[in-house]
């Protein structure tokens, strides 16, 4: 019989490493508390929702919690990179389905829209948070929101390289541009009850600004 140690164990020769129960114990644990949490930031928002109430939720000790997680802030933060990813995902695939910059950047600013008005208590909270560093959550700046800064940069690149804007277009510039036009949507998307046709609408105009100087004359 093979001695089993350490979080992983498995054939070497096949290279296959497979989970412990204890690693599988651990990933449960941790699967459940983000549930838990995700529940109560939707229904009490962030300062609402306290670690005890989450792990009462969980259906286990503040102890478990925090032998997974540093603090509230890192609860939330693993929350929302996690919808981020997702979102990066979806905007990209919406992207590529774009006839031309304008409708790819729209359909990608569409679902992304779209993505927090399925789940508005959660997204009030989110960029409630996000302008509060002293939380230490700094969702607007994560790797994950330079991941939607990189995609619609990228956008604006491959209109470039088509063709249909100059190479004179400065490319990281207008894609900041957009990008921050973005963001500065998302208050009529989740505060204000905007619905997607008047967003669109809006973000459709602000695209088509910006990018009017740099058009192939």
């Amino acid at each position: 019989m093979k001695h089993v140690s350490g979080a992983l164990s498995g054939d070497p020769e096949s290279g296959v490493k497979i989970p412990t129960r204890r690693a599988l114990a651990k990933q449960q644990t941790r699967a459940k508390v983000l549930a838990a949490a995700r529940r109560l930031f939707s229904e009490c928002g962030y300062e609402g929702a306290t670690i005890r109430d989450i792990a009462t939720e969980a259906g286990m000790s503040t102890g478990a919690v925090f032998a997974n997680f540093t603090d509230k802030s890192d609860l939330f933060r693993e929350i929302m990179f996690s919808d981020m990813a997702t979102l990066a995902e979806t905007m990209r695939e919406a992207a590529s389905r774009g006839r031309g910059v304008e409708d790819a950047l729209l359909r990608a600013f569409s679902v992304g829209y779209a993505f927090y008005k399925s789940q508005l208590p959660l997204a009030r909270a989110a960029f409630s948070v996000s302008w509060l560093p002293e939380e230490g959550v700094e969702l607007r700046f994560s790797d994950t929101a330079q991941a939607l800064r990189d995609l619609i940069t990228e956008q604006v690149q491959l209109a470039v390289e088509r063709g249909e804007l100059s190479q004179e277009a400065e490319v990281k510039l207008r894609g900041d541009m957009l990008f921050d036009c973005y963001l500065a949507n998302y208050p009529e998307a989740i505060f204000l009850g905007w619905s997607l046709e008047a967003l669109q609408a809006k973000a459709r105009d602000q695209i088509r600004v910006i990018l009017a100087g740099a058009r192939r004359g």
